[in-house]
């Protein structure tokens, strides 16, 4: 893949989590002015359906093959996995926690991917080679990231003039809401990442037989709506909490379906198919670095000293991660060309022991 392509995955994948940012910080206030976190994702996703499937038909109208059973089959469990339970478990343990700890267990999304997409195959691993031991040094230091995020908050770095008013006005608003759980709050959060984890794994294999993304993403959508409704149906019975009540719940609710449900999905999805699962979830730390950009900037949060720390370890633990799977890339490429003419170097030579280390473990 060329250097061009190369960049446009990576800038793509930085819009879509700087766009789920704001959909985070959107549906945060829509929690706190007490709408149904299951609404949320029912309205979420048919925005996302409506939005996306005159687009699907208009785009991929002559390319687009027969959906069989089985896919269908795929498809249900994917927005099971990857929309109704992620959304709802995630929004759940937002609930009894907090916008920044919430953000923080996010960071957690690029280890569990890489470590789950190693039995399945869709990852190698050979700790003899640069490559591997970059991706697994780079994994073991985005979870070290991601427990000072969570549990170090250090000293504050920064004094926002407006902070004090600020922090006021968010505690008198916040306080009456929900009483907080952070030890129910942090098992809701970490299965959320589980399951969002499993669902790259799941769209990896489903954009191998349905390479489709406006389509695929549609139907995504379209299954989380029915079962984000039906399940809210089962869990409230109050009527009145689908009603939407002033501007802020209905933009939030538009551009999260539109923006968060759709146009990322879709960015995703095409990634997925172009750089597998684990390159498309090395980004998400991106989400709660944006956001903690936006929380002092506008909101007027502080800046504490774990919060610097972790975010460094993500960025340096992303992108050993990253700069792993590219020179795994290339001496994979290296051992191509060896194979077509006689020579190669140290790349080639590691390249040959990851093959071989494959194709052993693959036999046994």
């Amino acid at each position: 893949m060329s250097s061009s392509a190369e960049w446009k995955l990576v800038t793509t994948m930085l819009a879509i989590n700087l766009a789920f940012a704001v959909v985070n910080l959107l549906l945060k206030k829509t929690l706190d002015q007490g709408l149904n976190h299951l609404v949320i994702v029912t309205y979420r996703q048919a925005i996302s359906f409506i939005f996306l499937i005159p687009i699907a038909c208009f785009r991929e109208r002559k390319s687009r093959t027969e959906i069989s059973s089985q896919l269908l089959c795929y498809l249900f469990f994917s927005a099971l996995v990857g929309i109704t339970l992620t959304q709802f478990l995630f929004l759940s343990g937002l609930e009894y926690t907090s916008a920044t700890f919430s953000c923080a267990f996010l960071n957690v999304v690029p280890v569990l991917t890489f470590i789950l997409a190693l039995p399945f195959g869709l990852e190698k691993l050979n700790l003899k080679s640069k490559s591997g031991r970059a991706k697994i040094s780079g994994a073991l230091i985005c979870i070290s990231g991601a427990l000072i995020l969570t549990f170090y908050r250090g000293t504050q770095l920064t004094h926002h003039p407006h902070s004090h008013a600020a922090g006021n006005n968010v505690n008198a608003m916040n306080s009456p809401q929900r009483p907080k759980n952070w030890a129910l709050g942090s098992v809701l959060l970490a299965a959320g990442c589980l399951m969002w984890s499993s669902w790259f794994l799941m769209q990896a294999r489903i954009g191998k037989s349905f390479p489709f993304q406006y389509s695929s993403t549609a139907i995504l959508s379209f299954f989380g709506a029915i079962q984000s409704a039906i399940l809210s149906l089962i869990l409230e019975r109050d009527l009145s909490v689908w009603v939407l009540r002033g501007k802020l719940e209905i933009i939030s609710v538009v551009y999260a379906g539109m923006v968060g449900s759709g146009l990322c999905y879709v960015g995703m999805s095409w990634c997925v198919k172009h750089k597998g699962p684990v390159f498309t979830s090395a980004f998400t730390p991106f989400t709660q670095l944006f956001v903690a950009i936006f929380d002092f900037s506008i909101f007027h949060e502080q800046v504490y000293l774990g919060s610097l720390l972790g975010s460094v370890l993500v960025i340096i633990g992303m992108y050993s991660l990253l700069w792993g799977k590219s020179k795994e890339a290339k001496e994979m490429e290296c051992l191509v060309k060896q194979s077509q003419a006689t020579g190669g170097g140290e790349d080639c030579n590691s390249a040959s022991q990851v093959i071989r280390v494959t194709i052993n473990s693959r036999d046994s």
